[in-house]
């Protein structure tokens, strides 16, 4: 992961906002750390190209370069490494942008490091091309959201909801932009950002030295934890065999001091295969400038010492750290630097590079102190480091705790959720079990071959079965009574007697 996607408001690094605690690595277990082994010897790097960008992007190259095969000047160009800043990319934008504009360009190449850390060139900024600014102006907004973000982020993660969020406030802490104009870029802007990124590089060692620092407290916390797990008996072979491992570490070549003149002529003779009883200091300058641009960066100082640390760490090697090995790196380059940078512009040019080869030090033939000799950390460093690691752990355990209550009252209502869900199922089931009967009952007949059978309703006042018809008068008749049978026959006779 980029460091620049991290948020260490007031540092250089991420370790200063974040400290995140690897696994456990016990030393002399077998583990190499591959994947941190190529995190730190990236971070070794971080500062070469930004100060490049910053001191003197384009600046002409004042010695003559050797030539270069014409297959090595046709390799792309590679992506510069990430400086460490956690606006790196924001840093990068903004420099490719102002690359290409010529008027800026030309300011650049003839500025030096002075006028940009002042910020003399940053007034240049009112002169450079509309369509520049409009982009400048949208790097700035898209910088200023994702700062929201990781504000909005911080906040969640250590304060209860619903607060209200001053980004106003919280956007101050952030140096490295203009917060109280967060819509253009102006030169402001950019003055800022050149201050911001000068502090934090400068600061970028002693962060990397506390870093590593907290990093053997940690081995060592580790270790001895792991040691009280054991019985007496595995506890005294552990301790032999971590004693045997430091002993056969020790066992190397002698070291020579970083840029003395055995230190140099070793890399003539073994890296560049030449006669080391011929060796130039201005011919070697210019074999090792790999950029051909008249100075050696930070990064092209740190190939420099490759030999003298394959002759103490081997990655194959259980008993050699390579997290040591990165800042033995780093512990040489600023050994050099120091004696050689006269100017302090992490850079190093050929007359500089001449000169310290004058120095009565330059012929210094006494050996070189690796960081495992030293001290590193004293007892009451590694007490306090415990101590905050336990109250880490305390606070730690606390959240945990209250995280599972507030799991356990989740999964308490997502069971009455159920319950109620499971009660509203049956109420609906039996509404439809009701409304299927009353439909049922309200169906129409079928006959015995399933055909449907209707019964036509009669006409409103016909009378029923077994009723007579009404008389002339409406009135009902009821039929004749039947007569008995012994008058039957004088009914008859009567019946038959013709009328007057």
């Amino acid at each position: 992961r980029r460091s620049s996607d991290l948020w260490p408001p007031g540092g250089a690094t991420a370790q200063s906002f974040f400290y995140v605690r690897e696994p456990n690595c016990h030393p002399g277990r077998g583990e190499k750390r591959a994947i941190r082994q190529d995190k730190k010897r990236k971070s070794a790097n971080r500062m070469k190209y930004s100060w490049i960008l910053l001191a003197g992007l384009f600046t002409l190259a004042a010695a003559v370069p050797i030539e270069r095969s014409q297959k090595k000047e046709e390799e792309p160009v590679s992506e510069p490494p990430d400086t460490g800043l956690y606006y790196d990319r924001y840093l990068q934008e903004v420099i490719d942008v102002l690359e290409t504009d010529g008027h800026f360009r030309e300011k650049l190449q003839s500025a030096n490091a002075e006028d940009i850390k002042s910020g003399k060139l940053s007034k240049e900024l009112d002169f450079v091309s509309h369509h520049v600014r409009t982009r400048l102006d949208e790097l700035k907004r898209q910088e200023v959201s994702r700062l929201r973000m990781l504000i909005k982020a911080k906040m969640d993660a250590t304060m209860d909801e619903n607060v209200q969020i001053d980004h106003m406030g919280l956007l101050k802490q952030f140096e490295h932009l203009d917060p109280q104009n967060q819509h253009t870029f102006e030169a402001r802007d950019l003055e800022l950002l050149i201050q911001a990124a000068t502090k934090d590089l400068e600061n970028y060692d002693a962060a990397h030295h506390e870093e590593f620092k907290r990093y053997e407290m940690m081995k060592e916390h580790e270790r001895r934890e792991y040691l009280k797990s054991l019985d007496e008996e595995k506890r005294r072979q552990e301790e032999e065999r971590f004693e045997e491992l430091k002993k056969k570490h020790k066992e190397h070549p002698k070291i020579n001091v970083p840029g003395s003149r055995d230190q140099l002529k070793e890399v003539w003779e073994e890296t560049d295969g030449l006669d080391p009883n011929e060796f130039n200091p201005k011919t070697f300058f210019k074999l090792h400038d790999t950029n051909g641009d008249g100075v050696l960066d930070e990064q092209e100082m740190e190939a420099l010492f490759t030999k003298e640390l394959e002759k103490v760490y081997d990655p194959k090697n259980e008993e050699d750290d390579m997290m040591e090995m990165e800042e033995e790196r780093l512990r040489m380059r600023e050994h050099v630097m120091k004696n050689v940078d006269t100017n302090r512009d992490r850079l190093v040019t050929l007359e500089e590079f001449l000169k310290s080869t004058e120095r009565k030090d330059f012929n210094e033939a006494a050996g070189w102190e690796t960081v495992d000799e030293g001290q590193i950390y004293t007892e009451e460093e590694l007490r306090r480091f415990e101590q905050e690691l336990a109250t880490q752990e305390i606070a730690l355990n606390e959240r945990a705790e209250q995280l599972r209550r507030d799991h356990e009252e989740l999964q308490q209502r997502q069971l009455e959720l159920d319950a109620q869900k499971k009660e509203y199922k049956q109420a609906v089931l039996q509404m439809e079990q009701k409304k299927s009967q009353l439909i049922d009952q309200q169906a129409v007949p079928a006959g015995t071959n399933g055909e449907l059978k209707f019964n036509p309703q009669e006409p409103h006042g016909a009378p029923k079965a077994g009723d007579s018809p009404p008389g002339p008068g409406g009135e009902a008749q009821h039929p004749p009574a039947t007569p008995e049978p012994g008058h039957q026959q004088e009914e008859a006779v009567h019946q038959n007697i013709p009328a007057h």
